[in-house]
């Protein structure tokens, strides 16, 4: 087992629950990713190289943040920043707020997107 996976399974619920099913959805709905581990996290890469998201829980939630969340146009009211410039989540206290509809439309469009610099 990788330590990403590692990570995600040995999270504590109710975040294993929500990490797996993210995980489900971002597999099933996004070609080409590697689930590696960086920064202590599991981070998705497209084909290796490009960063995409990832997951993250602690302060009683779960975060899934989008690499290039800035250039995001979708469920904008779904998406917190936290101060952060570029980067985008989806945050869930709970695996009943997961909208599987609005996080795959937002990995639809995060992937249309992923080749967009981001310039101030």
């Amino acid at each position: 087992m990788n330590p990403a996976e590692k990570y995600i399974l040995d999270s504590p619920e109710p975040f294993r629950s929500i990490l797996v099913y993210l995980k489900t959805l971002i597999e099933q709905e996004v070609p080409n990713t590697a689930l590696l581990y960086k920064w202590n996290l599991p981070f998705y890469y497209i084909g290796k190289k490009q960063p995409f998201c990832y997951l993250n829980h602690t302060k009683g939630y779960v975060d899934m943040v989008f690499w290039h969340g800035a250039h995001l146009t979708q469920y904008k009211n779904h998406l917190i920043s936290d101060g952060r410039k570029h980067m985008k989540s989806l945050r869930y206290y709970t695996l009943e707020e997961v909208d599987e509809k609005i996080v795959v439309e937002i990995l639809k469009e995060a992937y249309a997107v992923k080749d967009k610099k981001y310039y101030k």
